[in-house]
């Protein structure tokens, strides 16, 4: 299940103990900051968390898809996030589903080890 602001507001609620309204403009606050920063070509740091940065992509040769026309996609900015080390280290931590995943890999290869000698 994806974290929605209604989420974070209810979070703010619960471990605050403010009242919905009062976290509901904190949450709005931020995204506005975080969005204005933005919009005015700043990165956005977020100790901890990481990075949002804007990069400039050039023009580039497209196609309608309906009418297969050639087109010209123009240039835009786009926000990419960077996350912080210490938050690639939390999420990237691995359950014990995935580690068996190389049990699996020696078998499969021991299979077709099997299968070429044939």
């Amino acid at each position: 299940m994806a974290l929605t602001k209604a989420g974070i507001v209810q979070a703010l609620i619960d471990s605050i103990g403010i009242t919905r309204s009062e976290a509901a403009e904190i949450v709005d606050a931020f995204f506005d900051e975080l969005v204005s920063s933005l919009a005015a070509g700043s990165d956005v740091k977020l100790s901890g968390f990481g990075s949002f940065r804007l990069r400039a992509k050039p023009p580039r040769p497209g196609h309608n898809p309906k009418t297969v026309e050639q087109v010209t996609v123009t240039a835009r900015r786009v926000a990419t996030f960077h996350p912080n080390p210490k938050l690639k280290l939390k999420v990237g931590k691995r359950t014990g589903k995935t580690e068996n995943t190389g049990k699996a890999n020696e078998a499969c290869s021991q299979l077709c080890d099997r299968m070429t000698r044939a």
